[in-house]
């Protein structure tokens, strides 16, 4: 094998990632070498790569947290992997295992976990390293790029889906059908879900409407609560909020029926009004939402391997990836972008 790689590297805040060649990293004990196939581009890329969360990524890093590739090698003590396994690296890299949140499947909130592309290098490479008790096993040859996205928009809106405790048969108002929005609408329809889904572009409520979305609003519209709550008999059961703004949080509870939930997964900056009155006597739940654990991605993953959902993907090059991240900065982007690293 070679001893450097190609990856995109982050050296400053803010500034344009750089194309580097940097040696390959060699697995620890208990972890894998992947070779990336296919690398998801997220969000939080942008945000990684511009530093603008509290807590930053400690400089150089290479972002990316959604990897689908094949195992190359693997470290002292990996039994359940080998090489040649297809396999995904997704933004949990690893969590310590004992704490009150991990010993009771909540890995997510482990305050000593590690995230790919962010407190550790990510998959904006030709390989990156996975812990092994944290990689997920792909299906035997899988479609690549079809399964990057599920890593983190997949899971992250099907675990949403799953936080506002919605029965079949009952209604899910999705906020926002973009990247994660368009991956919703499906999982919710597979889930026995009646789904309303909004948008501020009749673009997108067609494409909903196209996956299966029961019914359609346009979120700029001044009585766009008052349609959900008319259409679907009292407000939808959960709410599902992706859109990237403080408007269609407030407006989320205004849509919620009465003990409904309202899981939020966007990260617009900012706040956001509450109505106390209507959250106490309607008996409303907030919630916010985060990623996925390691059995929500194998559930996702599921789906997709059964081709029950897809992301809308467009290709690129890794040394593409300046143009991808200014094209997401302005909300030029349509479903989700991968890397086709191989």
């Amino acid at each position: 094998m070679a001893k450097t790689m190609m990856a995109a590297v982050v050296r400053a805040f803010g500034e344009p990632l750089t194309i580097e060649e940097v040696p390959i990293p060699r697995p620890a004990p208990g972890e894998v070498l992947v070779k990336v196939v296919a690398s998801g581009v997220c969000h939080t890329d942008v945000h990684a790569a511009d530093g603008d969360w509290p807590v930053k990524p400690k400089l150089p890093f290479v972002p990316g947290h959604e990897a689908a590739g094949i195992v190359a090698a693997v470290g002292a003590g990996v039994s359940r992997l080998k090489e040649g396994d297809p396999v995904g690296v997704a933004w949990l890299h690893d969590a310590c295992g004992a704490c009150e949140y991990c010993i009771t499947g909540w890995e997510t909130l482990c305050e000593a976990q590690h995230n790919t592309g962010y407190s550790v290098d990510g998959a904006f490479a030709e390989f990156v390293i996975g812990s092994a008790a944290h990689v997920v096993r792909l299906p035997d040859r899988p479609d690549f790029a079809a399964m990057a996205p599920m890593l983190c928009a997949g899971v992250t809106t099907y675990k949403g889906i799953k936080e506002t405790e919605t029965k079949p048969g009952q209604w899910l108002a999705i906020s926002g059908i973009g990247g994660l929005g368009h991956l919703a609408v499906q999982f919710a329809k597979w889930m026995g879900l009646h789904v309303a889904a909004l948008d501020v572009t009749e673009d997108r409520l067609a494409l909903a409407r196209s996956l299966g979305a029961d019914m359609t609003v346009n979120a700029k519209a001044p009585d766009a609560a008052r349609q959900v709550l008319e259409q679907t008999g009292g407000g939808a059961h959960g709410v599902l909020v992706t859109a990237v703004s403080p408007v269609a949080f407030a407006q989320a509870v205004r849509m919620a029926r009465r003990k409904g939930t309202v899981s939020l997964v966007g990260l617009p900056p900012g706040e956001f009004p509450m109505p106390i009155f209507d959250v106490v006597l309607k008996r409303i739940t907030v919630r916010g939402s985060i990623v996925g654990t390691r059995a929500d991605v194998a559930e996702a993953i599921a789906f997709a391997a059964e081709g029950k959902v897809r992301a809308h993907v467009q290709a690129a090059r890794l040394d593409e990836i300046n143009r991808v991240l200014s094209d997401l900065r302005a909300g030029k982007v349509e479903g989700r972008i991968v890397l086709d690293v191989a």
